[in-house]
């Protein structure tokens, strides 16, 4: 006779194991987070009461705490009011803290308090990495990506947002106005009463959010990006990846070992460009390796020519494909990449086979640029496939030897796009699969950073663990 699995009768005696160390096993992730936090200086990283008090209600230790929010972030429970319950019912939890069970305000109020040295222990973690030698290779790939922060796209305001918004205030006015007219000539009414008050308390409304709308533009003008976000302040609107599509959020970077995929450096801005922050990113992440050279790869999104000298000169070899911003494509025209530079002759060829030569050089915004062209276009034969003028000129940059050695090691190793995508996109994923469909927890910049130091550190100890094991890592970790 076929039966189900039977679970036993809630009236029965158990005998549970007497000691909460029978519940962890030693494979458990649980004795790695312990052994790190307690091998940490944690007065030294500038935790606040660290030492307690000799008078006043005792307080929680700051290890546990820190302890609790690394296990939060570990196992996706990143809410204060959640780890409050994980610690009152989670048999890990309980062995983790001692079964000790803070309330949600004094979880929540060390996340907000500490933030600073939260952040440092996520630097802490990551000079543990390169003391393991994990980063021998120095060698990491950067790219940034876009997490939505709490406050939602309505509560967020842009000069073309705000100019849009009023527009549709102003036509629903004209409309309702127009209506009122038309009801004030028909025959009076118990209907016509009722309409005409309905409309003027329509059109009052209206003319209340207009008002709330100009005083929020006022302070919307006297921002240096001209833009307001009410429930975030720091929250900006950015674009996403997809056409038409944006978020209000965070623009989070990082850099990611190309061997081990730790995250070596990050960092949130609410900048939406990419453009600004490889230069950034790119000496911290030299900074925390001690190395004197570093090798990045990063998508054309960072591609900003007027930079690319200086990483040269700081030890920093980028790979990067340029934008092709020139509308020529489009028109079935010649590009500058169709040119051909000869550097011993200082001339450049023409896919027509003529010599374009130097003729003079000129400074506009603060960059050198030497001019090039030929005397022979007007009786070129392909000439309306390169230039509708007289002649195609052509504008060399003093640096360009250096872009030009950015194109040679990409046209060399067309894999190494490859290589990013998949070593810098995982840790994005993951992080954002463990955040699940929300958003940022934390208002402002500087608690957001703390969070996302939170979801960095807990990723790199995910991979850490995998690498190395628990006991492996945790002997290293003493050692």
């Amino acid at each position: 006779m076929k039966r189900f699995v039977e679970g036993l009768d809630r009236g029965q005696s158990t005998l549970f194991p007497e000691y909460l160390e029978d519940w962890v096993s030693e494979e458990n992730p649980l004795r790695v987070i312990d052994v790190f936090v307690d091998e940490l200086d944690l007065a030294e990283l500038g935790f606040e009461r660290v030492d307690p008090k000799a008078t006043g209600r005792p307080a929680y230790h700051p290890s546990v705490l820190l302890k609790l929010y690394i296990y939060g972030y570990l196992n996706r429970v990143q809410s204060s009011r959640r780890l409050e319950r994980e610690a009152g019912r989670n048999v890990e939890v309980m062995w983790l803290m001692g079964r000790l069970v803070p309330d949600h305000k004094t979880i929540a109020d060390f996340r907000k308090d500490n933030g600073p040295a939260i952040r440092k222990v996520c630097a802490q973690f990551v000079a543990l990495c390169r003391r393991l030698d994990l980063f021998a290779e120095a060698c990491v790939a950067i790219d940034g990506s876009k997490l939505k922060a709490v406050n939602n796209r309505d509560r967020n305001f842009t000069r073309a947002k705000m100019k849009r918004r009023l527009e549709q205030i102003e036509e629903s006015v004209a409309r309702y106005l127009h209506q009122l007219d038309s009801a004030d000539r028909q025959e009076p009414s118990l209907a016509r009463t009722t309409k005409t008050t309905r409309l003027r308390e329509k059109i009052a409304k209206l003319r209340e959010e207009m008002k709330r709308l100009q005083a929020l533009k006022a302070r919307m003008d006297g921002t240096p990006d001209q833009q307001i976000s009410l429930t975030d302040v720091d929250a900006r609107s950015m674009a996403t990846s997809e056409r038409g599509s944006g978020m209000v959020g965070y623009n989070v970077q990082a850099a990611v070992d190309t061997k081990h995929h730790l995250i070596v450096t990050h960092d949130v801005t609410n900048v939406g460009s990419d453009r600004s922050q490889l230069s950034r990113v790119a000496k911290q992440t030299k900074a925390t390796l001690g190395a004197d050279g570093l090798e990045v790869v990063a998508d054309r999104g960072y591609f900003n020519s007027e930079e690319i000298p200086a990483y040269e000169e700081a030890g920093i070899e980028v790979t990067l494909p340029k934008p092709l911003t020139s509308g020529n494509r489009s028109k079935a025209r010649f590009v500058k990449q169709d040119f051909r530079y000869v550097a011993g002759d200082n001339v450049y060829i023409c896919p027509a086979g003529e010599r374009l030569t130097y003729r003079y050089t000129n400074e506009e915004k603060g960059l050198t640029l030497r001019r090039y062209w030929s005397n022979a276009c007007l009786g070129c034969a392909i000439r309306q496939r390169c230039t509708t003028g007289r002649e195609r000129r052509i504008t060399r940059w003093g640096h360009e030897h250096v872009l030009e050695r950015v194109q040679q090691r990409l046209d060399e190793h067309p894999e190494k796009m490859r290589q990013r995508r998949e070593t810098v996109e995982h840790p994005f994923g993951t992080i954002k699969a463990w955040m699940g469909a929300t958003h940022f927890l934390m208002k402002t910049l500087p608690r957001v950073r703390t969070e996302m130091a939170l979801h960095v550190l807990a990723y790199n100890l995910t991979r850490l663990i995998n690498i190395f094991g628990t006991g492996p890592l945790m002997a290293a970790m003493r050692a």
